[in-house]
Order: structure tokens, then sequence, then C-alpha cells
């Protein structure tokens, strides 16, 4: 728990800064950063995206957090990102404990440690951050000296394999959660600290929407599956629940964006303008557990858009989704914005367009001040088969309509993405997509009359991810996957003229299977993940700090104490009645329903959106209490004149 002060740990990092790369990222005080009075603070957060600073400070659900909670007058919320092997062996050396961007406190120091998880490859940098603070690395072993360590993000809801290593875990939207703990938190402190940590984490679990793993235990089957997982305590749930922001318009965060020192992923003002998915694509859990689909009104999109740029001095907006151009107003939106900034160095983006959502009106709109920024489709699977499997409702006619679409509005490169490893997948599957690279790169040649067409082929491994139909299903293995690409690569460069307009990207298979070993873990996969980090493991979603033959070894010398292996988790396919690690977190869908649509998926039968169709009972708005929020509001976007400020000197 926090101290009643904290000491800057900057002169003694300072010194180190000149001996690291990139040190700009360790300096704080970004525009839109901000630095409270420690002892006005009631209750104190650090907020924690598992990466380095270029990936990490452009994560949305971060900035909005951290807004959102530096609006309370008794709140302080500070930002720490992982450090690289360079700047971590000076700490050690010099004894400089974890710290924070914004003040350079000491990250123990803190009420509330929040960690964000867009994928499991960060657990290893989680373990860094944990032992470089000082704080005791098994969770069972804190006490109230040590802050409360609460994992969120997509790999939250199964947070099994890291569970001796947090206290507690949400699933689900944070926006009113971290202010539910915060609250708890408050009271708790008020009170004078009661019962100590134990019964902080009581309160906390008692909401039930928030999971503390030491109140659970995990029976086992003589075969290594799952008996069961019960609470310990009568007092706490037998099933958390996610958390649902219903009305995103209430939340128009960030409002305020921090803008970077150093170079980042993304430099652009991003808008979130819808949240959730029903395509029911099969292997996406982004879609699956963010369900029901929300928008945001075209009114509040128009605000956040000019106050965002506005205070920030970008010049690029993203408007986010899982599938953007599916919000039900988005030529409004894109025809306003583009009224707005006619003119102007201001351009947009949509960063994930489906398809067959992209047309000839959108097009124009998101080109029309003369920047293009870059196009991304994602057809995922290259054969018609494949896609009926993995519910991709793409046909290859979209496909070459779209990019055509693309190439005659001026875009000379688009990137399509796929992926290597989905169930049921054969060779053939894989090689139907260099026939659609080809056919893509013939027909953009014959509708511009231009031979300066260019299309970029990005291939991903397929990882089975907790809550989706495909969470029972098995993993290619890494030799398979690397074969089926290596066939790819052959058969894109069998036509020379073609072959090279195309660009080639992939993701070799092993990385994908060690995804595949954290995602569907239990807590047994909590050994593996410290001998990895022990051994050295950083970085582990960066290719070249990646060690696979580091996961395998260290699988190998902790797994057979419990009588399992890698292959386990990874390329064994899991049967109805198995108990999944993850059944008592409740992501809202049915387990039977998931089950159902995985029967179908082997069936290659596909499902509706049911946006636009009657329910199909996937049991997410009755055992949630929510329901689909989409448009037309009939509203315009407001304000509607051009934007003198911003327009480009002459």
């Amino acid at each position: 728990m926090s101290v009643e002060s904290a000491t800057s740990v900057w002169p003694q990092l300072e010194q180190l800064l000149p001996r690291v790369s990139k040190p700009i990222q360790y300096v704080g005080g970004e525009l839109g950063a901000s630095v409270k009075e420690w002892s006005a603070a009631t209750v104190r957060w650090v907020l924690m995206y598992p990466d380095a600073y270029e990936v990490g400070l452009p994560n949305q659900g971060v900035q909005i957090l951290y807004e959102v909670l530096n609006e309370q007058p008794d709140v302080l919320a500070e930002r720490t990102y992982a450090v690289w092997p360079d700047l971590e062996a000076l700490m050690r050396e010099h004894g400089v404990p974890q710290f924070t961007v914004d003040a350079h406190r000491p990250v123990k120091n803190f009420d509330v440690f929040g960690v964000s998880f867009a994928t499991e490859l960060g657990y290893t940098n989680l373990l860094t951050a944990i032992d470089l603070a000082g704080i005791p690395l098994i969770a069972a072993d804190r006490d109230e000296s040590d802050p409360v360590i609460v994992a969120g993000g997509h790999a939250a809801f199964n947070p099994e394999p890291i569970a001796d290593f947090i206290d507690a875990a949400v699933l689900g939207d944070g926006e009113e959660a971290v202010l539910e703990i915060t609250a708890l938190v408050r009271q708790w402190k008020a009170e004078g600290s009661p019962g100590g940590r134990t019964e902080l984490l009581l309160r906390l679990a008692r909401t039930e929407s928030v999971y503390v793993p030491r109140f659970y235990d995990v029976d086992y089957l003589p075969d290594g599956r799952i008996q069961r997982v019960v609470p310990n305590r009568a007092d706490v749930p037998f099933r958390v629940h996610k958390r649902t922001t219903m009305d995103l318009d209430a939340w128009p965060y960030p409002k305020k964006p921090l803008v970077p020192l150093a170079e980042t992923v993304h430099e652009r003002y991003a808008v979130e303008i819808f949240r959730g998915c029903t395509r029911g694509c099969r292997f996406c859990q982004a879609g699956m557990i963010t369900r029901p689909v929300r928008e945001r009104s075209i009114t509040t999109v128009g605000q956040m858009v000019k106050e965002g740029l506005e205070f920030s001095g970008f010049r690029e907006v993203g408007l986010l989704s899982l599938s953007s151009a599916d919000h039900s107003e988005i030529g409004d939106i894109c025809s306003g914005l583009a009224d707005q900034y006619e003119g102007s160095n201001v351009s947009l983006s949509l960063p994930s367009t489906r398809v067959d959502a992209f047309n000839i009106d959108l097009a124009q709109e998101l080109s029309r001040n003369g920047r293009r920024t870059g196009l991304t489709f994602a057809p995922e699977g290259g054969s018609e088969r494949i896609r009926k499997v993995i519910n991709k409702m793409v046909t290859e006619e979209d496909l070459i309509r779209t990019v055509v679409t693309a190439y005659t509005n001026g875009w000379r490169n688009v990137k399509l993405y796929f992926m290597c490893g989905l169930p049921t997948e054969t060779d053939e599957d894989v090689l139907q997509i260099a026939r659609l690279a080809h056919e893509v790169i013939k027909a953009g040649r014959q509708a511009t009359g231009s031979r300066d067409i260019r299309c970029t082929v990005s291939i991903g491994g397929f990882v089975p991810k907790p809550h989706t139909p495909f969470q029972w299903a098995a993993m290619a293995s890494p030799e398979v996957i690397d074969n089926r690409l290596k066939q790819l690569k052959f058969a894109i460069n069998s036509d020379k003229s073609l072959g090279r307009a195309i660009g080639y990207r992939y993701h070799d298979g092993q990385p994908s299977l060690i995804e595949g070993l954290l995602s569907r873990g239990d807590r047994r996969v909590g050994a593996v993940i410290r001998r990895v980090w022990e051994s050295g493991g950083r970085f582990d979603g960066w290719s070249e700090h990646f060690s696979y033959d580091r996961w395998v070894t260290a699988a190998a010398e902790t797994l057979p104490a419990f009588g399992i292996d890698l292959d386990w988790y990874t390329t064994r396919e899991r049967d109805e009645q198995e108990v999944l690690p993850w059944d008592h977190l409740d992501s809202g869908l049915d387990k039977e329903w998931l089950w159902k649509d995985w029967q179908d998926a082997l069936t290659e039968y596909e499902q509706d959106d049911c946006r636009w169709t009657p329910c199909f009972d996937c049991g997410v708005c009755p055992s949630m209490d929510t329901q689909i929020q989409i448009g037309p509001t009939g509203r315009k976007l407001l304000p509607l004149t051009p934007v003198e400020g911003l327009r480009t000197p002459a």
C-alpha cells in the first residue's frame, strides 16, 4: 500500500540514461501527462502496459483509464512501461527500482498496480517489473506494504497462467471497474485498513466482477485435466462476471491524448467509434468477449475529434473498432469529418476495415485531402472453404472488387492479412492465398492501366483463444505451419511478373505455439513462465528477443512434474465435457452455444451477424442484461464548419 511520501528516483536514474538506448522514453513530461501532489491523493494507481514505451504509450486502454482516474480529485494515476534489458541491468546494479515515467516514483509505493495485457507474450515483462519494483513475485508472499496487482485487458479473460503473480483480474471494460475498485480501496483505507490485505481482496471479490485467484482452488483428474475450480471461502462467488460499459457517449475518452516525446508505433488521435462485434468470426476472441455492439453517436465522435486534435496537434485521426466500416453511420462520419478538415493536413484512417464493408464512397472520403493512410483488409483464409470454417463471409469477388476500388481511388499498395494453421486447414487452403494475391494484382493493373500496383500478403499464426468456438481446437505444429509458409512463398513467386509486385511477410509457427500455451494454459503454466523469466526471457512479443528454445526447455523442465507436456496444452483437441481453465470466468457467452458453433465450423456452416438478423442465443444480452446499441441517430456531425486553424499553408 502507498506510503505517505514517495521520493522521486530521478536523480539516480538520470545518471544512467546516457548509457542506454532511447533514453527519451524514460523521461516523461509528455503533453497530456498528469503529475499530481502525492500527499493530496487518497488512492494512488500505477498503470502499466507491459511492453516498451513506443508500444505502450499509444495503448488506448491505458490512456483512457489514466485520464478517468486522474479526473478524480483525490486519486492519482501514473504510468510505467517495460524497461529495455540495457536499463534493467543498470537499475539492478545501482539499486534503482521500477519507476513511473510521470514523476519517477517507485512503483512499490502505490496502492494499486494495474496491468493491461493485449497479448500473453507480455507475461515475462510483468515479472521483470514486479521484481524490479521490490515486490514479492508470488502474490501469497505480499503484505500490506505492497500494491495490489490487478490484471486487465483481453488476456485477463484467462488469467490462470499468471494466477500466482497477480492479486486480482478484471474481465471486460475498465472505465467503471477502476472507479469501483478505487471506491473500495478508499473506504478500506478510511476505516483504517481493517483485516489487512486479505480483507481488501475479499471486498474486491465480493463485487462478483473482480477475480481474486487466491480464493479459488483447482482440483485435477489423474490424466491432467481439470476436475473443478471452486471457491475456498463461502463468501466469494462461484463465477466472476465481465464488466460492460453500455453508454459510450458518457465516456468520451481520451479527451487529452498523450503526445509522445519519442517515436511510437502509432502517432494519431484515436477515437473508438464502437465497441464489440457480432460478425461471429470464430477465431476472434476480441469480437466474442466484447459483445454486445455499442456505437458512439456521430455527434460524440465529431466532438472528440475536434477537441482531441486541438489539444494534441496530431494530424491523423484513427477511427478505431474491431470493424470500423460496420458503424451504422460510418458514411456520414467520414464525409462529415472530411468536410470539416478539407484543405487541412488532417487525414482519416480506418485501421480495421472489412473487405465487404469498404466501398467507393468510403474510399473517396478517406482520400479526399490527398493523404492516403495504409489500407489493410483481412480475408483471413485463402480458400472459400476455410473462410466458411472460420465464419469469415467474404467471397473472392468481394475481395477483388474492394481492392480494385482502392487502387482506382489512388492507393498503390494494400495489405492483405491471412492466418495459417486454422482448424481443418490443408496445404491447398494456404496455397489459395497465392492465387488470390495474383488475381488482386492482375485486377488492379487492368483497372488502373498501370503496373505500379502492389499488395503485401501478411500471414499470422492461428492461436486458439478462450471464450471462442475454437477454444477446443488443436493447434498445428510449427513444422506444419513452416512447411505451408515455404510452399506459399514458392507459389507467390511462381509467376515472376506478378510475384515481384507482392510483398510477403509472415510469422513462423514457433511464437504462435507459445502464445497458444499461454492463452489456454492453467495455473501449472505459471511454473513455465517463471522458469523462462529466470533464464532471461524478456520482450517475448519481439522476434529479436523471443527464444523458442528457452520456452521449450522451460516446459520440459517444469511440466512433467504435473504429468503433462507442451503438446498437451497446444496440439491436443479438447472434448465437450472437459472443464476449461476459464469456465468459472463469465464472458456472457453460453458454453453450449460456443460448442454448437464449433460443430458448425467443422461442417462449414456459416452464422449470420445478429445486428441485422434475429438473435441466435449466444447468451450475452440476457446474461449481462445488455443489448445491441446501434444507430442511425438521425443526427449529423457537428460543427460542420471547416476548421480554419488546421489549414495547410499555401
